[in-house]
């Protein structure tokens, strides 16, 4: 199985090569690395890596744990390696190419560009934070997400990193036109809680829908006037 790890360690040459060798020997192979961070002498890095499934994943958080001054922030399964951001061009010529389809077409690919579990498109009333409009519709959500589907609240809406109930993570990232959010999701599982989002991971995403609300132009104001259909979490 693919894991994604995130591990907090010191910015100085040799310390990513011990990582890299302490995944190896606990029986893990690199598929990806993306270094996050660099600030104040310490680095933020996000290795995925293939992962015997019969293995104990205990093993590999030991092996880590032995690492002088490295830290695990997260450990999580995922279903391929992040996408490089420089396949965003890409992905903003497919929802140009077919507007019709272009939030569907956006939502569906970031859950692999964030190493996410699921994600969704949602329309928010003006009124959600007051709980009169009974809550935000769901205009496209990715195959992988839950049903019945709950959010959590994501007014006022700006870019932002999330913490949900049960050790759940979100990074929210608007539109800024009808209302329209992104929303993207990583669940517990029976590994560690996952990483809450990185900045830097919700500047990307924030960064890409921006780029895709300008492409759609006034298609998300149609869009983002559906009937309501989904409660936020208390």
């Amino acid at each position: 199985m693919l894991l994604r790890v995130r591990v907090t360690l010191p910015d100085r040459p040799g310390a990513l090569g011990q990582v890299a060798r302490t995944l190896g020997v606990s029986g893990a192979d690199i598929v990806q690395v993306v270094v996050l961070e660099r600030r104040g002498g310490r680095a933020v890095d996000d290795f995925t890596v293939l992962w015997p499934g019969a293995s104990r994943v205990e093993r590999l958080l030991e092996g880590l744990a032995a690492v002088p001054g490295v830290r695990v922030d997260g450990l999580w399964s995922v279903a391929g390696a992040p996408v490089a951001g420089s396949l965003d061009a890409q992905l903003l010529a497919q929802v140009a190419s077919n507007p019709a389809a272009g939030i569907g077409t956006l939502v569906d690919a970031v859950p692999a560009l964030l190493a996410a579990d699921w994600a969704v498109a949602l329309a928010v009333p003006p009124d959600w934070a007051d709980r009169r409009s009974g809550g935000a519709a769901v205009v496209y959500a990715s195959w992988q997400a839950p049903e019945p589907l709950t959010v959590p609240e994501v007014t006022p809406l700006r870019a932002r990193p999330l913490a949900g109930p049960g050790g759940a993570r979100y990074a929210v990232a608007p539109f800024e036109r009808a209302g329209l959010v992104m929303l993207a999701a990583r669940v517990q599982s029976d590994l560690l809680p996952p990483a809450s989002f990185h900045a830097t991971e919700v500047d990307h995403l924030a960064q890409l829908v921006r780029a895709a609300a300008v492409v759609l132009g006034d298609r998300l104001e149609l869009i983002g006037t559906p009937p309501v259909g989904v409660a936020p979490l208390s």
